[in-house]
């Protein structure tokens, strides 16, 4: 890999490697670009509190709050056009979102439902809109405008009311059966609670600022049910971040299997280095046995560096099997297992009624590296001996018929304990989630 690369090389090489595809592939009839087009409107109700319990390790915007409340209703609506006629279709995709506030106050805002004034104070509503034109020519798909990428390396946050959005373009081949090839380049991003369509690129962790970032890479799935992934990522002076993931589902019978997976992903500071040295190795491996309505399942996670392991601000690009609902088990040099158990209601004559429940043990945490004056200071002075646990309980029910269908309630608990050396300290939290997926046409 180059030391930097733009939009047009990046663009240029995927062209280059599909290009050979596209000279075999005929083109396939495609619908017109209003026979194709959808549109579909997304009710999301949100409820989250968060309790700090005793360490009061609830700092916002530099001051100490125990305790974060707040409820909102979300309207999210997309549209997506079909493709002109011709050797190369063109379509258009917008969205236009809306967040209303239905509770807060200063005293419990900040549960990254609503955006903040200066004052702490909850928005009592916030709406945003945006547009992507897109071009396909037989298989390949280009896209300009805002986005919402998903991959293991670069991908947008949808975690509370609203999505996050990126602005850039991005590139798709499936000329291939089974293999899928995406690449991208974005340069600003509106984050999940902000009408802000030019807001900075940033880490997660150490909060550090960037210009640009591209990921290139693809997914492979192998004998129906096993999967090969390969993702390269860099965060403009920043990081070089490469993910690599093998996953196979063994068949027992017609009730039971065995799913194996496997993941890591090797970061190292790029360029200027602007979150200073990072010299990180995080993997992580898992089993799950699904028998009948059962499934059980064993994870085990690692973190080799002397830095967490960092991803993209906002976003979910973080695959590692115990990142969970409130902690990721990412911290420097951290290990952490995982034992976890899922019940499908269908065996009992309830269908789309499900609960899971788990439980993450982290241990082995050493922060005595970590650079006091680099972005993850705040590591350096919780020192080595770093230990805590996280149990996650959910309860979730989906409308299976009628004109309610695909409505569903969501109930999530979560309980986190840590030792003084571990970021996080004692939290308990709650989120309950109404969605109602509706498609206008």
């Amino acid at each position: 890999m180059p030391h930097s690369y733009t939009q047009r090389g990046l663009c240029t090489a995927l062209f280059m490697i599909s290009f050979p595809l596209l000279a075999a592939t005929e083109t396939k009839p495609e619908e017109g670009f209003v026979e194709g087009s959808s549109l579909e409107i997304i009710n999301r109700n949100y409820y989250f509190n968060r309790d700090y319990r005793s360490r009061g390790d609830g700092l916002f915007n530099g001051r100490q709050q125990s305790y974060r409340e707040e409820w909102a209703q979300g309207f999210q609506g997309f549209f997506k056009s079909g493709y002109t006629d011709g050797a190369v279709g063109i379509g258009v995709d917008a969205h236009a979102l809306l967040g209303i506030k239905l509770d807060s106050g200063r005293g419990t805002s900040g549960t990254g439902l609503l955006p903040l004034n200066s004052q702490n104070e909850a928005a009592d509503d916030y709406s945003a809109a945006g547009g992507t034109l897109k071009l396909r020519a037989f298989d390949t798909e280009l896209k300009v405008g805002d986005l919402f990428p998903v991959t293991p390396v670069f991908q947008y946050g949808d975690s509370r009311l609203l999505p996050q959005s990126f602005r850039g373009a991005s590139l798709q081949n499936t000329s291939i059966d089974g293999l899928t090839l995406q690449g991208g380049r974005l340069h600003s991003t509106r984050n999940k609670a902000s009408t802000d369509h030019d807001g900075e690129l940033s880490t997660e962790y150490g909060g550090t600022t960037y210009g640009s970032a591209s990921y290139f890479g693809g997914d492979y799935t192998f004998a129906g049910d096993g999967l090969l992934s390969l993702y390269h990522a860099r965060f403009d002076d920043v990081w070089d971040q490469t993910y690599v993931r093998v996953s196979k589902t063994l068949r027992l019978d017609d009730q039971n299997a065995l799913d194996l997976g496997a993941n890591l992903y090797r970061t190292r500071d790029q360029g200027n280095a602007r979150a200073g040295k990072i010299d990180t190795d995080s993997w992580s491996s898992y089993a799950r046995l699904k028998t009948g309505p059962h499934a059980f399942m064993l994870a085990y996670q690692r973190i080799d560096g002397d830095q967490p392991f960092d991803y993209l601000g906002g976003g979910d690009s973080i695959y590692l099997a115990n990142s969970v609902f409130l902690t990721d088990f990412n911290s420097p040099n951290e290990r952490s297992w995982q034992a976890r158990y899922d019940f499908d209601f269908v065996s009992v004559g309830i269908p789309g009624l499900s609960f899971m429940t788990r439980y993450i043990r982290g241990s082995n945490i050493d922060n005595s590296k970590v650079d006091p004056n680099g972005a993850y200071a705040y590591y350096a002075a919780l020192g080595d001996g770093g230990k805590h646990w996280e149990r996650d309980i959910q309860v979730k029910y989906v409308v299976q018929s009628g004109p309610a269908k695909d409505l569903s309630f969501t109930v999530m608990q979560t309980t986190h304990r840590a030792n003084s050396a571990q970021a996080d300290g004692d939290i308990n939290q709650v989120r309950i989630v109404t969605q109602y997926p509706l498609e206008v046409f």
